[in-house]
């Protein structure tokens, strides 16, 4: 099962002054495991920080959905709460996400959130949006999974049952 994962990785940026100086910035994968993540971040990095960096820490998220909005690159992470009638004794009970979305500001983030989850057959509330300190996301890349086969070692499948007749 696929999660998100929240990842911290270290290394030397170089700030206007041209000094290299130490920073953390947080990441967060979408992976079915620590391992996974963990590569995620080495091949997806690798080509974007200059030099060496190394992965400090690795932990599953509490976030449930991601809501990406071109225009806009801080991250917004929101509580959601709604309620849900217990299906043993009736009673209902009180259900608590958090999700993040893009926006340039708490206010644009709770209108985009509340656009992002409109269809949703429950009423809810945010109760609490806060600036995230994530600086980007990696969501599941079906095309990273595809084996990168040697081209004319494979027949395609109908080929292969015609010759078996």
């Amino acid at each position: 099962m696929r999660t998100w994962f929240l990842c911290k990785v270290k290394y030397a940026k170089e700030n206007e002054q041209g000094l290299l100086k130490n920073i953390s910035e947080q990441y967060l994968v979408d992976a079915v495991s620590f391992t996974e993540a963990e590569a995620i971040l080495y091949d997806r990095l690798g080509s974007q920080i200059r030099g060496d960096f190394q992965v400090t820490g690795i932990s599953k998220s509490n976030i449930v959905d991601v809501f990406f909005y071109e225009d806009a690159d801080l991250w917004h992470k929101c509580k959601i709460t709604y309620l849900v009638a217990d299906g043993d004794n009736g009673k209902e009970k009180k259900v608590t996400q958090y999700m993040i979305v893009t926006a340039e500001d708490v206010k644009q983030a709770y209108d985009r959130i509340q656009e992002s989850l409109n269809n949703m057959l429950v009423s809810f509330r945010v109760p609490d949006i806060t600036e995230s300190p994530i600086v980007e996301v990696f969501p599941y890349d079906s095309e990273l999974e595809k084996p990168d086969l040697p081209p004319g070692n494979f027949k395609p499948l109908e080929n292969v049952e015609e010759e078996q007749e």
